[in-house]
């Protein structure tokens, strides 16, 4: 368990992820997602999840794609920015803390439940930080030759432990722990 613990959830990396590593195609595409996997695929994970932590990024990727059908109901959802948006969202919680804060900030709001972190940059602070517990990957059936990668090149090692994979349809989630 992470360092920032307030409940009894997890911290947990979620990502979909083409075959050939990329969780968002070139130009940060990521409408490819939702040709394969739905929001009820693995509804066991929505489930456990209490809140969200993503990157500006991410979230103004996630803007771009409000008219796609791709409603995912993760409990509260935080953006770790520098530069919290001019208009605020009501959706959403800016945090412009520092990364331990944030995530302390985000359990609290799971309420027990697992905290998932999306993006490439926050997740990859998160995993150098040793914040977090689990890494779930949903592989997709698509190559996609380039765009954004799993992880930095500078991310370093990181061990895990695999301990699940689940097939829905042509949806194969793998759940792997981080070693400590």
């Amino acid at each position: 368990m992470s360092d920032v613990s307030t409940g009894t959830g997890k911290v947990v990396v979620n990502r979909a992820m083409s075959l050939d590593g990329f969780i968002a195609g070139p130009g940060h595409a990521m409408d490819w997602i939702f040709e394969s996997l739905t929001a009820d695929a693995f509804p066991e994970v929505m489930a456990a999840t209490g809140a969200m932590l993503v990157g500006r990024g991410t979230y103004e990727v996630a803007r771009r794609m409000t008219g796609q059908d791709s409603a995912y109901d993760g409990g509260t959802q935080f953006v770790l920015t520098h530069e919290p948006p001019a208009e605020p969202d009501p959706a959403v919680t800016f945090l412009t803390c520092g990364l331990e804060e944030a995530v302390a900030t985000a359990r609290g709001a799971a309420g027990g439940k697992n905290l998932e972190i999306l993006g490439a940059d926050v997740a990859a602070q998160c995993l150098r930080g040793g914040l977090v517990d689990e890494i779930l990957v949903y592989v997709l059936p698509v190559l996609l030759g380039d765009g954004v990668r799993f992880s930095p090149p500078t991310l370093g090692r990181i061990d895990l432990e695999p301990f699940d994979n689940t097939q829905s349809g042509a949806v194969t989630m793998l759940r792997f722990r981080v070693r400590r």
